[in-house]
């Protein structure tokens, strides 16, 4: 074992330069944990998901602990699953395994190790017995017993599930138990995978991602992921490839300037690609144009690859033309081969394969720099050959070129668009981007140094690029759109990108700057930038649910989502359930608040969280018009099976007693594992009596708050009831804002001195006074206006509750009043903590804000003025518009007053939150919610322009 797996060959397995593992090799990033379901995702789109992903959010493992189960976790491991797309080293890792054994680093337990990959199974057409299986893989072993099987630790590791050609019948296969009964490979492995056969041996399968569903679920006892390398093991692998750190040091700068190649070096087979022509180019005096593009990076590859038959690199005028056309006439054969088995993933091939697609056996050994040609020995297998591609990608780069040099249709570049736009998966993506790249000026050049003299291109590029604009201005699925522009910069055209990245750096980045198109460039230069993308705030850019579905791919690489107060409908649920199924997203924390979601968008929201695949870990839909029916949606989600849901924000919804009868029900179901439930809104005490105690008695419910809920002294005797309930595990209570009285707190107490309570927090401030206003209208405040700080043209009245423009007054000089600029008068208090107050305003406009007591006073600068710097937040009313501003930077609000003129204002200072309302007789219209984090307490203020009134409203 240690002779056969002690070397590696990168790209030429026969002819190549054999390497030893161990010098070459770059520990991979494995993790543990995850599910077997099935992602048929186009692996460079998974590749770009991994790029994006911080290293420390899972459980790291190395390659040689594959069958060691995590602390705190007793149950034996008997069958591994490692997930992983083409080329991130599945092979390579269990090679070192094996290695590492048959060298006595690690693993002794294990008595006996045997390799079968599935691409050597494949070949075996007769019956065996398990025993004789063994004994055909590893003859030195004949002596071995069956019985023996039993009495030694063994593993047993099946390389390649994806190149399995057997159809892995798990529900109509015979069962078979016995190790010597011969049977067909298939019932022979499917009752291996179930336990049936030798349930004490350790099995390990690797796959590709698209082909883990072929094993059901519950035969996989533990699934890992390799990750491929992080930014920091794609330069440790050149600088170990190569001894000459200069060359080192251009290839990871060149590299590293391209995002594209950046990224696909992930897979360390691309890292050989990248390393095997940079080298190449980087040493020759007239090497031209260093590629910058995947299809320029895969032409010059190609080059590389024929030149080691023909015995040097080719360069213009020293090609022989009966080689050209050799290459030329195999190429196509080799990409007939490609493009036929591209939809179905195969990356193996046989014999019998390539007879099919005109391939002789003898032409491809010659030119097996191209198409590896693999022979088995270390196996046993000598009597047939195995072919396959270098990667999926090649395969992918070789498909296109048949199609380009084989195809003359004009029509050749819109049908190919318009084909991989059909495709839900994007199977075509990664195609699509190399045919495009073929059809450039500068890849025809290089062409013709491999092939000789083409046709020339019927395409017209500027009219296929203009095409490709066009799609992206449609309603397309985000993961299409962002292929688009990958397929653009092959083209070259770059042009949205650079407007885009203008608005940018200009700072001026609202809903009226940029079209669809701009808007889908702009989640494209996110995603192919190397900057976290841990908080997405839809806010800072639009607030819609067209702007969400553009900027969707963004979201999904975030691991929190700030989606508040975007004025979303139940139109973006669907695309949000979409993003929670995917198993590219990230996202662990989803605030939906303060949108009009309603229950039919709650309905498909809940779809999504009740996927095997969603991760979300906290869900705020506070305000949302949630009602009963909501309910259901929910305890539907909170019941399945694989729901990782820990907290959930329903405040300000009209839920009703038999809407929390239905959460009640949720949470007490075994597979529920929310901990942490919000409910702060107007209850029925008869809701506190009947169903608190089921609430609290959850097995899984670690937080409640119930604050501003109407809870009485009877709601107490409830609540104590059931903190006093042997299954509690309640940690956290909030009953702030209710009226408990001491007699319902005396309850409590009695409740808290109970063996079984493992309550930790008991919040019971401010109660007392029965608040009876519902939602923020409760944390209603009265203000008055300070003098002190009235500007020169402003006149307090009413109690120093109205101010208006007009004639001077005769105010005494004072440190904090506004002299010039804009007329603006402040409020006495500075506020924190929850505060809502409500103004009525009167003329052409007026400015209402909050600011830090540290703003200017003197002068006409963008310092002294309400939300012009980074002290202040303002709303300008106009009687036909609405406006926001911070820190200089205006948004308008696509709101219109509508004959109201009142103003509602909610600060949740500790939770860094600044909201503007709309009122009128029909209730509140959210018009603008700020997110920061506050660092002193904030002032309420107002600005007057010309012959304008605001007055404070008396509320409560």
């Amino acid at each position: 074992l240690k002779k056969k797996f002690e070397c590696v060959f990168e790209g030429k397995a026969k002819e190549g330069q054999p390497t030893l593992l161990k010098e070459i090799y770059t520990e991979l990033y494995m993790t543990k944990g995850g599910t077997g379901g099935v992602n048929d995702e186009h692996e460079v789109r998974q590749i770009e998901t991994a790029s994006k992903k911080r290293r420390t959010e899972d459980a790291a493992i190395k390659c040689n602990d594959i069958s060691k189960p995590l602390s705190g976790r007793e149950t034996p491991i008997r069958t591994v699953l490692t997930k992983g797309v083409a080329g991130l080293g599945k092979t390579v890792s269990v090679q070192k395994v094996i290695l590492d054994w048959a060298e006595g680093e690690a693993n002794q337990d294990i008595h006996f190790i045997f390799a079968l990959p599935f691409r050597d199974l494949n070949l075996i057409k007769d019956e065996y017995s398990l025993i004789d299986l063994l004994h055909h893989f590893v003859p030195e072993l004949k002596s071995l017993e069956s019985t023996e099987l039993y009495r030694y630790k063994v593993m047993l590791i099946f390389d390649g599930l994806d190149e399995c050609r057997l159809p892995l019948d798990f529900q109509n296969n015979e069962s078979c138990f016995d190790v010597t009964k011969k049977t067909s490979l298939d019932v022979l492995l499917t009752n291996l995978i179930k336990g049936n056969l030798l349930p004490s041996a350790l099995l390990w399968i690797t796959s590709r991602p698209a082909a883990a569903n072929q094993i059901p679920p519950e035969y996989i006892h533990w699934v890992t992921e390799i990750r491929g390398f992080s930014d920091a093991q794609k330069e440790e692998y050149f600088r170990r490839r190569f001894n000459d750190q200069s060359l080192v040091s251009r290839i990871i700068t060149h590299v590293k300037s391209s995002r594209s190649l950046f990224i696909m070096c992930h897979i360390p087979v691309f890292c050989w690609i990248s390393a095997t022509v940079l080298e190449r180019l980087f040493s020759e005096a007239d090497r031209g144009e260093i590629p910058r593009t995947l299809t320029e990076m895969y032409t010059h590859f190609l080059i590389f690859q024929a030149s080691l038959k023909n015995d040097k690199y080719l360069k213009k005028g020293e090609i022989k033309l009966k080689c050209v056309e050799s290459d030329k006439e195999f190429l196509l054969k080799l990409g007939k081969l490609a493009y036929h088995n591209l939809e179905k993933g195969n990356l193996v091939f046989y014999k019998q394969d390539l007879t099919e697609n005109g391939i002789d056996v003898t032409e491809a050994s010659v030119n097996s720099g191209v198409c590896t040609e693999v022979f088995k020995e270390e196996y046993g297998l000598y009597q047939e050959k195995v072919y396959c591609f270098v990667h999926l990608s090649i395969q992918e780069y070789l498909a296109a070129l048949y199609m380009f040099l084989s195809n003359s249709s004009a029509d050749l570049l819109k049908t190919a668009v318009d084909e991989a736009l059909k495709s839900k998966n994007g199977h075509l993506d990664l195609y699509l981007r190399f045919l495009l790249g073929l059809s450039t000026d500068s890849s025809m050049s290089l062409l013709q140094r491999l092939l000789g003299q083409t046709r020339n291109s019927p395409h017209n590029m500027k009219e296929t690029t203009q095409y490709i604009k066009e799609k992206i201005q449609e309603n397309l699925s985000p993961e299409r759109t962002i292929n688009l522009f990958h397929c653009l910069n092959e083209l070259g055209d770059i042009s949205l990108i650079e407007e885009v990245q203008r608005y940018l750096s200009s700072g001026s980045l609202s809903a009226a700057d940029l079209s669809p198109a701009q808007w889908s460039a702009l989640a494209f230069v996110f995603l192919m930038s190397d900057m976290e993308l841990d908080v997405f705030d839809l806010k800072k850019y639009i607030r819609s649910d067209e702007g969400l579905q553009r900027l969707l791919p963004v979201m999904k690489k975030s691991r929190t989502a700030l989606l508040d107060s975007c004025r979303l409908t139940e139109t973006c649920c669907e695309v949000l359930a979409s993003a929670l199924r995917s198993n590219s997203s990230q996202l662990t924390e989803l605030d939906l608040s303060d949108n009009d979601l309603q229950d039919s968008g709650v309905k498909l929201l809940s779809a999504g969280l009740g996927d095997s695949h969603c991760t979300l870990e906290i869900l705020r839909l506070s305000g949302c018009r949630v009602t009963e029916e909501g309910c259901s949606y929910l305890a539907s989600a909170l019941r399945s099976n694989p729901s990782q849901l820990r907290g959930l924000d329903l405040s300000n919804n009209n839920l009703q007693d038999s809407g929390v009868k239905l959460l009640s029900a949720g949470l007490g179901d075994s597979h529920c594992t929310l901990e942490i439930l919000s409910l702060q809104i107007y209850i029925k005490v008869i809701l506190l009596v009947v169903r608190c105690f089921y609430l609290l008695q959850s097995y899984c419910l670690s937080v409640c708050r119930l604050s501003g809920c109407r809870v009485t002294e009877e709601g107490c005797s409830s609540l104590a009831s059931a903190l006093r309930s042997n299954p509690s595990h309640l940690r956290e209570l909030d009953l702030s804002d209710n009226d408990l009285q001491d007699s319902g707190v005396k309850l409590l107490s009695a409740g808290l001195g109970d063996s079984h309570c493992a309550l930790e927090i008991l919040s019971v401030d401010h109660s007392g006074k029965c608040r009876t206003t519902l939602g923020i209208q409760k944390y209603s405040c009265q203000l008055t206006l300070d003098p002190n700080t009235a500007h020169g043209r402003l006149s307090l009245s009413e109690g120093n509750r109205k101010v208006t423009w007009g004639a001077w007054q005769a105010y005494p000089d004072h440190p904090e009043r506004f002299y010039s600029g804009v007329p603006q008068v402040l409020c006495r208090v500075s506020l924190t903590g929850r505060c809502y107050w409500e103004a009525d305003w009167s003329g052409d406009g007026v400015l209402i804000g909050v600011t830090y007591k540290g703003i200017g006073r003197k002068g006409v600068s963008a310092d002294c003025v309400l939300g012009a710097n980074d002290k202040s937040w303002s709303l300008s009313c106009s009687s036909d518009s609405y406006s926001v501003c911070h820190n200089n930077k205006r948004t308008v609000i696509p709101i219109e007053p509508s004959g109201s003129r009142r103003v509602g204002v909610y600060l949740d200072w500790a939770a860094g939150t600044l909201s503007f309302y709309r009122v009128s007789s029909d209730g509140l219209t959210l018009l603008c919610s700020f997110t920061s984090s506050f660092t002193e307490p904030l002032c309420p203020g107002f600005g007057i322009y010309t012959n304008c009134s605001v007055s404070l409203c008396m509320l409560g």
